[in-house]
């Protein structure tokens, strides 16, 4: 296990530099960037961008530099001297080729130093962890409850199978699957925070803005109040993959030769349930847990953190794309990415912990 365990890890480093490889391409295709954003801002009313070339040491306005080659690079960069997108260009970075650019950047990111956020002055890692305990809060207890519900449901649903309960319970699990979770948000604001009806729950943030000054109990009543509505719209598609997925595990299980064995020595149907059905069938259910939590923490927070105004990674993602901050979309990916790849490999080792039958060492990488 231990050389398995090593392998995995030495493999991080070429995934991860493929991740970040591609999706440096795909980005040095989009329309706009931040060098386009800025000449937008100093060509409207923001001062702000035009102090910020002068304070970096731009130069006195120079046509040494043929403005045609900027206008065809940068959209919208007509009537603006060359010399100043020239310091736009390396303010930024923008003055190197692309490929240069991407194993700075990578060598930089090696070392965990990610660079500055073009728009907001502040240094890229230190918005990440300010921002992870808000998307870690959203992930562990949404993957927590969906797995509270969904396992003893989804075990009912296959003791019953066939029967008016499992009918049911399979319409009302289609049905919350069907739902995407961010329109299950926009529901549960219109019905409890203050839209059409009652105002039950807070519209926005995780805690209230006089948190601190409550008591010990109080906070932790106040962060669940803000957690209700996000945590219940990402229920909705989660409890409903997890529950099939259940049931087909304990279907399976009970169809095998040990469960017929055992109920022909006369065993109570619950203790073959129980002591050797549920061992079996929970395996792999419970080894999936970090990448359940990975998946929520990464797709399902997003559209929930930017409609309930979460301040989390999913919302400065979002925010980071918009305003095209570069060192900021690459620094989120390249932290979701490397948590991924741990928790996938935490996933391996649980799994063998679990089931000492699984072995990872007599299989590649």
């Amino acid at each position: 296990m231990i050389n398995y365990i090593i392998r995995r890890i030495l493999l991080i480093f070429p995934v991860l530099l493929g991740i970040m490889a591609v999706n440096f391409t795909v980005i040095q295709f989009c329309p706009g960037g931040p060098v386009e954003r800025l000449i937008a801002q100093i060509k409207g009313t923001a001062v702000e961008a035009t102090d910020r070339i002068t304070k970096s040491g731009g130069s006195e306005v120079s046509q040494s530099t043929s403005e045609s080659d900027y206008t065809s690079k940068y959209k919208g960069s007509q009537g603006l001297d060359p010399e100043i997108i020239k310091e736009i260009e390396e303010l930024y970075g923008f003055d190197k080729p692309a490929l240069q650019r991407f194993f700075i950047m990578m060598g930089n990111y090696l070392r965990f130093d990610f660079g500055d956020s073009f728009f907001r002055d502040e240094k890229v890692l230190s918005l990440v962890l300010s921002k992870m305990p808000v998307s870690i809060s959203i992930g562990l207890w949404t993957t927590l409850f969906v797995y509270l519900i969904s396992i003893p449901l989804g075990i009912r649903k296959a003791i019953k199978d066939g029967t008016p309960f499992d009918l049911w319970s399979s319409f009302a699990v289609t049905v919350g699957y069907a739902i995407p979770g961010f329109l299950f948000a926009v529901l549960l604001i219109i019905l409890f925070a203050g839209g059409n009806f009652l105002k039950i729950f807070p519209l926005r943030g995780i805690v209230s803005e006089d948190w601190q000054t409550f008591t010990f109990f109080h906070k932790i009543g106040d962060y669940f109040w803000h957690l209700a509505l996000p945590i219940t719209a990402l229920l909705i598609g989660g409890f409903a993959t997890l529950t099939i997925f259940t049931k087909n595990c304990f279907i399976g299980e009970l169809s095998k030769q040990y469960v017929v064995t055992a109920r022909a020595k006369g065993l109570r149907n619950k203790r073959v349930l129980y002591g050797h059905v549920f061992r079996n069938a929970m395996l792999i259910i419970i080894a999936g847990f970090p990448s359940a939590f990975i998946s929520m923490f990464f797709t399902g927070s997003v559209l929930i953190e930017v409609i309930f105004s979460l301040d989390g990674l999913g919302l400065l993602g979002f925010e980071a794309v918009i305003n095209r901050d570069f060192p900021l979309i690459f620094g989120t990916l390249y932290v979701f990415s490397l948590m991924g790849l741990t928790l996938n490999l935490i996933s391996d080792i649980m799994l063998s912990i679990i089931d000492p039958r699984i072995d990872f060492e007599s299989r590649e990488v």
